[in-house]
């Protein structure tokens, strides 16, 4: 029944948003609270999960996206977006943006989490398919999708570390798998990307009109300039990664670490990162005028338009905690826990968790723990066997993103898309991502067991 009650709520999502006009924050934080009473939730802890979703998603990404949203406005006002977008232009060519931007957001996703990386490429994403002509969703699309493929499947990002430290796997087989096996997916991906999902045009920068990205072109920073408040953060965040997972400064050993590791550590945490891309896009500007800092200015505008983003992305955040909060993952996981399917097992059952409760950390995490246990009656001994249930499992978390993950909201939001939209491009998207992966592991599989 459980399943039955998530069909009929994504069913009602759909519904209130796109033929009646509601706003989805109001829409995900109601079907949330129905689902919850439906599904025999007590009402306290309903209340609770309510509170823990927003704050655990606003406290987790919050910040991310309002210093994101910052970043880009600086980009984009400055006319440093557009400095970066003539160069990648003159690389890639006006028809292959969709292909740039999937690259692109691969290689930020393996440190990044993939809410970040899209706050942090939309400007240069919007700017690219603007100055080349095309729709906005194809080019979107192809940079979640990059986004997605590298959170989930290519160490050192969380999810697949956790699931190969619980199913003590070695992390260099993961990668060796991941790496391949993931731009695999993502090449199968853009072909969908092409061939339907770039089909329907969205207009990039509807707010800006020719006159003014004229105007902005004029004053425009270098490219070498425009490109430091991005990946600054990036970088910082790479070495706080590796920091944690090859030299083995973790979390809970802070108080033993030399000063200057704890200093790095402190700004590699993203928002503090992020922070920092906000000083040095105060660089981009050929003079700085209190006008830009004011309610009116370019930050003012910037939070009023991200107000919308952090409602949304908070009420995923419940929609998720509840769905968590009720034990439809634990349900779906000792259901198909039972069923004996090879390497599709881990693969299903991380897909189920990942579309029941939204979190693809948490879907990598939750199938490694139920997993963990009974890997050698499943077959799964050798490190060959072990590494590659970790990558199944990656491949799992990315079926699929629908409405009660954050990261949807945060690439419908900023991609002009309605909820509709969102599941024929996003949602469909992330499916064929994660079954393409499964697939090519499937006959790797084959191949080397």
């Amino acid at each position: 029944m459980v399943v039955i009650y998530l069909l009929v709520s994504v069913a009602l999502i759909i519904l209130l948003t796109t033929k009646l006009k509601v706003h989805p924050f109001v829409v995900l934080l109601l079907v949330a609270i129905l689902y919850g009473i439906v599904s025999g939730m007590p009402l306290n802890q309903i209340i609770d999960s309510v509170n823990k979703g927003f704050g655990n998603t606003m406290g987790g990404i919050g910040m991310i996206i309002i210093l994101g949203v910052i970043i880009g406005a600086f980009l984009e006002n400055s006319g440093g977006a557009y400095a970066l977008a003539e160069k990648v232009l003159k690389f890639t060519g006006k028809k292959k943006i969709p292909f740039a931007m999937g690259i692109i957001g691969w290689f930020v996703s393996i440190p990044v989490f993939a809410d970040s990386g899209f706050m942090l490429l939309a400007p240069l994403n919007k700017s690219l398919s603007k100055k080349a002509g095309i729709s906005l969703s194809g080019s979107a699309i192809a940079l979640a999708l990059g986004l997605t493929a590298a959170h989930t499947l290519v160490p050192p990002t969380p999810g697949p570390i956790a699931a190969a430290h619980y199913l003590n796997a070695d992390l260099g087989l993961v990668m060796l798998f991941g790496i391949p096996v993931s731009l695999g997916a993502l090449a199968i991906s853009l072909i969908f990307v092409k061939k339907v999902v770039s089909k329907t045009y969205i207009e990039p920068s509807p707010e800006v009109s020719d006159e003014e990205i004229a105007e902005r072109l004029k004053t425009k920073p270098s490219a070498l300039k425009s490109v430091v408040p991005i990946f600054v953060p990036i970088i910082l965040i790479v070495i706080k990664s590796l920091l944690s997972s090859v030299y083995g400064y973790k979390a809970e050993n802070y108080d033993s670490f030399p000063t200057f590791i704890k200093i790095l550590t402190f700004l590699g945490e993203p928002f503090i990162a992020l922070l920092i891309g906000c000083f040095l896009s105060l660089t981009l500007p050929k003079k700085l005028s209190t006008i830009m800092f004011s309610t009116d200015g370019w930050i003012g505008k910037a939070l009023v338009g991200a107000s919308s983003i952090l409602l949304i992305t908070g009420a995923g955040g419940i929609f998720g905690q509840v769905l968590r909060d009720s034990g439809i993952a634990i349900t779906l996981g000792n259901t198909l826990a039972n069923v004996h399917i090879s390497i599709w097992l881990p693969f299903l059952l991380a897909a189920a968790i990942k579309t029941a409760q939204g979190s693809s950390t948490v879907a990598l995490v939750t199938t490694a723990s139920i997993l963990a246990p009974m890997m050698s009656t499943l077959g799964f001994e050798t490190e060959l066997q072990k590494a590659m249930v970790v990558i199944a499992i990656g491949a799992g978390s990315a079926v699929v993103s629908h409405a009660n993950d954050s990261f949807f909201w945060v690439v419908t939001q900023l991609s002009g898309m309605d909820v509709k939209m969102g599941y024929r491009f996003h949602t469909l998207g992330t499916f064929v991502l994660g079954t393409s992966a499964a697939i090519l592991l499937f006959f790797t599989y084959l191949i080397l067991t």
